[in-house]
């Protein structure tokens, strides 16, 4: 039976996640973002802005 009493910490720790998760959840969420090209550019313009490696020239001193 001790055995079993084990198996309630999770269930009250994901219990309580759940509860954690439900209250600090949005309740009304808007439409979701469809727009696929301007994600795309994004992307594109991180991507290369890191393979430029000015960022690591930047990160030098002295």
């Amino acid at each position: 039976m001790g055995a079993l009493l084990w198996l309630l910490i999770p269930l009250f720790a994901g219990l309580a996640a759940s509860a954690w998760a439900w209250g600090t959840g949005r309740h009304n969420p808007g439409m979701p973002d469809h727009d696929t090209w301007e994600d795309l550019d994004r992307y594109q313009r991180l991507r290369s802005a890191l393979t430029t490696g000015e960022h690591a020239t930047t990160a030098r001193v002295g």
